[in-house]
């Protein structure tokens, strides 16, 4: 009953600071209740047993992402006038080019993945015991392509982030 009560109000400061996020008309003050609804949501996992994601979420999200989204509001000036985003230096055939190889280098993974036969599951058990190396058998096993589709998005992200913050002398 107790673990009851306590899932419900964690779940209802999750939904609450989640809709301040996108409600609330100062771009700071969304990306604090973005921490909090992050803090919010590692308390969840710690509730539900899973200790290790819930200082992976405390860690990545609440700390590493969210300083992004801050360095990223405060670099970008939200109120000024939208610029004109003609570059003359920008390289449009070569970035669709790298786009396209990307594309295609996605596809053969996945007919690779298609065409070879995966044990199930259930049918291999897992060499380890314990949340943390049980998560990270999965991932680096199972979930192998999802995880470095997550890491090149990562990479892109933080090169742009530091294309936006790099300016011409």
């Amino acid at each position: 009953m107790g673990e009851a009560i306590a899932f419900y109000t964690i779940a209802a400061f999750v939904l609450g600071f989640a809709v301040m996020v996108v409600s609330t008309k100062d771009t700071v003050h969304s990306v604090l209740f973005l921490v909090l609804d992050f803090l919010a949501v590692a308390a969840l996992y710690v509730l539900l047993g899973a200790e290790f994601l819930a200082a992976i979420q405390v860690l990545v999200y609440a700390g590493g992402i969210v300083v992004l989204y801050l360095f990223v509001v405060m670099l970008v000036n939200l109120k000024g006038f939208p610029e004109e985003n003609r570059d003359p230096h920008r390289r449009t055939k070569l970035g669709l080019g790298l786009a396209a190889a990307v594309v295609v280098e996605l596809g053969a993974i996945l007919a690779y993945d298609y065409a070879r036969p995966v044990p199930q599951l259930a049918d291999a058990a897992i060499p380890v015991v314990g949340n943390t190396e049980e998560v990270g058998w999965l991932l680096y096993t199972s979930y192998l392509i999802p995880f470095e589709i997550a890491s090149m998005l990562l990479l892109v992200a933080m090169i742009g982030a530091i294309v936006l913050a790099k300016r011409e002398l």
